[in-house]
């Protein structure tokens, strides 16, 4: 059951956002992932998106989402739901959305979705990362930025998390040899690219087809990186459909062996599996460790 205090404030927010005054007289739980409790709301005969956790359990974890949707969404390049607003009541902090429709997605939607993210990742920058840190999934992102690809990859992305896992003992020291001697060759493992912008945490949990079967992004963990890194993980738990590929590819070809890099890539989000989830996730680790090293 949603708290009260956050109803309370959910319909003001709601007033002001539809111009309807009304009660939130429909209330459903949803499937919102392990961290967040999740609800489909209806209000003046419109559905809404609501998730909430424990304020201190994950400091800003709502307004750093909200950042990142903002983000993306600003680019037109690919459909996000809309932030209607956030905020904190007792100890919950909470987030509405925009409620998605969803349907079955078809040839057209994997073709649309793979040019529609070569579009995105157009977007460049400066310099790898971003102007603040924020979550992957229930896990500090540090996005300091860097001048290179492998400089912010090492520095922002394995050692923080390789550090994490080594003082809960879940890697050996074999392991941790292995990544000083990656960190030593990254330099030449990676062609050269302009930052591109990222969802960051591109898995098919993380994405919708919406019931125009149109592609939608949720829970981004956004910053500039290097654009095989969303590729890569959309591979890791079987891969999206061929024709996401093809059309992205050719959209914006990706670098000979890109392929071959997506183990590389993927090491990054495997160290935070093993971080969030435990040690099942070590011995893939040390796989595609055993690639590159």
């Amino acid at each position: 059951m949603i708290p009260l205090a956050i109803v309370s404030l959910l319909e003001e927010l709601l007033k002001k956002h539809t111009g309807n005054e009304a009660l939130i007289d429909q209330t459903q739980a949803v499937g919102g992932g392990s961290i967040n409790a999740a609800y489909r709301i209806r209000y003046a005969g419109q559905d809404f998106f609501l998730k909430y956790n424990q304020a201190k359990r994950y400091p800003k974890m709502f307004e750093l989402e909200a950042k990142g949707l903002r983000i993306l969404s600003k680019t037109k390049k690919i459909r996000l739901p809309e932030v209607i607003g956030l905020g904190e009541a007792g100890q919950n902090a909470f987030l509405l959305l925009e409620h998605i429709e969803t349907d079955y997605p078809d040839h057209n939607f994997w073709e649309i979705f793979g040019k529609e993210l070569a579009d995105l990742h157009r977007e460049t920058n400066q310099t790898f990362g971003l102007d603040h840190n924020n979550y992957i999934g229930s896990l500090p992102q540090n996005n300091s930025p860097a001048p290179s690809w492998s400089e912010f990859f090492i520095a922002q992305r394995l050692k923080p998390q390789l550090k994490m896992a080594a003082e809960k003992g879940m890697v050996n020291t074999t392991i941790l040899n292995y990544f000083e001697k990656l960190y030593a060759k990254l330099p030449g493992l990676f062609p050269e690219e302009a930052p591109a912008l990222l969802h960051g945490d591109l898995w098919s949990g993380n994405f919708l087809c919406d019931s125009n079967k149109t592609p939608v992004l949720i829970d981004p963990a956004v910053y500039y990186g290097h654009r095989e890194m969303d590729l890569a993980m959309s591979k890791l738990f079987g891969g999206f459909s061929p024709r996401f590929y093809e059309a992205y590819h050719a959209a914006f070809p990706l670098e000979k062996g890109w392929q071959e890099r997506v183990d590389l890539c993927n090491l990054y989000p495997l160290l935070v599996h093993v971080n969030l989830f435990g040690g099942g996730y070590v011995g893939q680790l040390q796989s595609c460790l055993n690639r590159f090293v």
